[in-house]
Order: C-alpha cells, then structure tokens, then sequence
C-alpha cells in the first residue's frame, strides 16, 4: 500500500507541527498553563516527547526573570557547543544578547586536567566571572549544573534563570534536585531526560518571546 504523505510547503513544516502538538495534547486531556505552553510545546517539538507537558518543572517567577533578563540583553552560557549552535542568533541580535560556551577554549582543557574536574565544571567558573544579566543553560553536564549550584550557594554568582536539562544516568535527578532546591529562578527537565537539544529549544522558546515574536513560540 503506498504511503499516504502530506503535502506540506517547507515554510509550514514547523506551524504543521506545532499543530499536531495541540490536537495531541487536548487528545491526552492534557492542559498547559497558558504563559508556559510556548516553553513546553517547544521541547516537546525539539524531542518528540510528550513527557515534557508533565516533567518541565518552573519555579515561581522563573519565566517572568528569565523573560525580563533577555529584555535587558543578557548574555546565555551553555554547557555545550551544541546548545550553543542551536541558540537562535538572530533572536539574540534583536534583544542585544550574546551565548557563549568556553568548553572549546585551551584554559578550560588544561584547569580540568590539572584539578582533575570536568571542563564543565571549569565552565561555570567562567561564567561566574561574567558581567551583567545571566541565563545559564546546561543541556548536558551534571557536573556543570553541580559546579553551578555550589557557586551560587558561595555567592559567586547569581543567574536570572538557570535552565537544567542535563541528561543520563550518573548524578542527573541529584543535580536537578540540587537546582529547584536552590533560590535560583530555575526551568528544570525533571527525571533523567533532557539533552543539548532541549536546552537551546527552551532558550529560544523564550527568545522568541521576549522578542514578541510569541507566534514562534507556539508554531
């Protein structure tokens, strides 16, 4: 029997998705708080995982401070260079923010080799030391979100929203833990899911609304 495929124009592939989101979504019954569904259609859009309408954890205010923080041009820091690629530029320009991500560069090689930590730990040692607003986003390392936590209970930093999506098995729910037990405004992929993938995609589901281009948050 042939394959039944839909005749879709490219420029519509990600509306038709998102589509497809919301009449699975209302299927399942399931009924995302309004100013957070732009946030969780999106990683359930990155990943294909329906999980994420029922594990993405917000502490109070988080979307407000993390929103507010883009407004004023902050600066995003990832734990990996594929987070990192998948942060949308253009939206960044608009706001006058910037992403970084030191796990390429030579200092953070060598300290983690000399100390005997991950480079993503050493990571976060460097966006301690960063000025103005700061939104981290750790889609990967455990060990950076760890690292993150214990320079925020040192006073060493403190980010207008941490996004933890660290995923695998060793350390994963106890760094999370550690996150939405902190004070900081926190987006947390709870559980052992999460990836690089879902960092960027819930970075640019508030790029994209604090920009106001809220129909890209949803599409």
């Amino acid at each position: 029997m042939k394959t039944q495929l839909q005749q879709i124009k490219p420029a519509d592939i990600e509306t038709r998705s998102f589509e497809i989101i919301a009449q699975e979504l209302a299927a399942m019954g399931q009924a995302l708080p309004p100013d957070q569904a732009p946030v969780i259609m999106r990683a359930i859009h990155a990943s294909a995982d329906f999980d994420y309408a029922d594990n993405l954890y917000f502490s109070p205010g988080a979307l407000e401070a993390g929103l507010q923080a883009l407004k004023e041009g902050a600066c995003i820091v990832t734990d990996t260079n594929m987070a990192f690629s998948g942060v949308s530029k253009p939206a960044l320009a608009k706001l006058q923010g910037r992403a970084l991500c030191f796990m390429a560069e030579e200092d953070v090689a060598e300290q983690a080799r000399r100390r005997g930590v991950t480079r993503a730990a050493v990571c976060m040692e460097k966006a301690a030391a960063l000025e103005g607003p700061l939104i981290v986003a750790v889609g990967n390392a455990p060990t950076a979100l760890i690292r993150l936590c214990e320079l925020m209970e040192e006073g060493r930093v403190a980010p207008r929203l941490v996004i933890g999506a660290p995923v695998g098995f060793v350390n994963v729910m106890e760094s999370k833990e550690m996150l939405m037990r902190s004070k900081a405004p926190c987006i947390v992929a709870r559980g052992r899911k999460g990836g690089s993938n879902i960092a960027a995609a819930l970075c640019n589901a508030l790029l994209y609304l604090a920009a106001g281009r809220g129909e890209q948050a949803t599409k």
